[in-house]
């Protein structure tokens, strides 16, 4: 019995840490106006994620920060394996995940930076009595990365850069399970690191090459589990987890077609295949679980422009992000999905040194019919999000 129980724990754990749908890349307004198509260019901070090459060939340092309001929204219909067709929404939440980007110069050709995001971050929270309690109720992660970075211009031709990656990341959830529908809160807390670097080749002042590469970063892992009311059949107590985030990789080419407008298109691969499985340990009865997921390696396809006029600058994009989870371990902690994404937003120059950036991304989710899920909870899920994103940028 106890054995059953650290399972479905695991299987709660497991797909609401790694899913691709908690994964996000919105680090900057101008750049997410764009598609997030910004590997070969990287013109301001934010080069710290996308590219740390593009701050070699910056001119001054600088300081842009801003947030991502990220608005997600999902149904699920069913569960169809039981007979069922019920409509079940999605809890309404809101999540701010931050960007913090500082810049200098040390020389002409040598600079510095640091950043600080969130690259993976939201949560899912159900009704408290829907169909699907026993799999998932309310699941929060965030993460913070940490990335000193640094840059050498070569030449007017060749930039390169590299960076180093401190992450902290929690994870906590709760849900019900049986016997006695006790209510069980998980918390788990560690720390990784990881490393960043990246190249970008003018080829022509119209014409350039980008390619960056964002390392795996494992976390070591520890909490707590808790259940309401208590039973000898529970693990609680002390639990622990080594969690992978995946190595992701950006490919980009940007094109001037003329003085004021630019092009670019980027291929974005993200390495989840490192996600077979995950073991969880609890001390209570010194036992570990192991939940299989056998995640798939995929991509992000993503275009943008950018077009000025005078202080004012016109941004579009579009993107199209293909989920990891395959329809047998597709499960309420994550409706994710295949996805399509229209980007629009504006630049603005206030004056010589400040300047404001505003993005709307908007993400429609492909429905998706399950069937024969490792949860056995088979439905049809459908999913929408918006995304306003903004920055705030001062140069010296």
């Amino acid at each position: 019995m106890k054995y059953l129980f650290t399972v479905l724990l695991v299987l709660t754990v497991s797909t609401a840490v790694f899913a691709g749908g908690f994964q996000l890349n919105e680090h900057g307004a101008r750049a997410m106006a764009q598609g997030g198509a910004w590997a070969a260019r990287a013109y301001d901070g934010s080069a710290i994620f996308f590219n740390p090459a593009g701050l070699g060939f910056q001119k001054q340092g600088s300081v842009y920060l801003g947030t991502t309001i990220i608005m997600p929204k999902s149904t699920f219909y069913g569960p169809t394996n039981l007979g069922q067709a019920t409509k079940n929404e999605m809890v309404a939440q809101t999540f701010t995940p931050i960007n913090i980007y500082a810049t200098y110069p040390i020389t002409e050709n040598l600079h510095v930076g640091i950043g600080v995001n969130n690259p993976y971050g939201l949560g899912t929270e159900w009704p408290s009595n829907w169909s699907g309690r026993y799999i998932t109720q309310k699941v929060d992660l965030t993460s913070f990365y940490f990335s000193p970075t640094v840059a050498y211009k070569v030449n007017d031709q060749l930039s390169l850069g590299v960076g180093f990656n401190y992450v902290t990341g929690d994870v906590s959830l709760s849900r019900i399970v049986s016997p006695g529908d006790a209510k069980v809160a998980l918390d788990l807390s560690g720390t990784g690191t990881g490393f960043n670097a990246g190249a970008i080749f003018k080829v022509t002042p119209e014409l350039s090459f980008g390619a960056s590469y964002r390392s795996s970063v494992k976390i070591d892992a520890s909490g707590s589990a808790k259940f309401t009311p208590t039973s000898a059949l529970f693990p609680e107590g002390d639990a622990s987890a080594s969690l992978e985030l995946p190595a992701t990789a950006f490919v980009g080419v940007a094109y001037k077609v003329m003085e004021n407008f630019e092009l670019e298109a980027d291929y974005q691969y993200v390495g989840w295949s490192s996600y077979k499985e995950l073991a969880i340990k609890f001390k209570k009865d010194n036992s570990t679980s192991v939940s299989p997921k056998n995640y798939e390696n995929v991509y992000i396809l993503r275009i943008g422009g950018e077009y000025t006029m005078d202080a004012l600058q016109i941004r579009f994009g579009y993107l199209f992000d293909k989920n990891p989870v395959t329809d047998h371990y597709s499960e309420p902690l994550l409706p994710d999905a295949d996805r399509n994404g229209i980007n629009i937003g504006l630049g603005y120059k206030i004056n010589e040194a400040l300047h404001v950036d505003v993005s709307y991304l908007f993400l429609k989710f492909a429905d998706r019919a399950v069937t024969n899920t490792e949860v056995q909870f088979d439905g049809t899920y459908q999913a929408t999000a918006n995304l306003f994103g903004i920055n705030f940028g001062y140069n010296f």
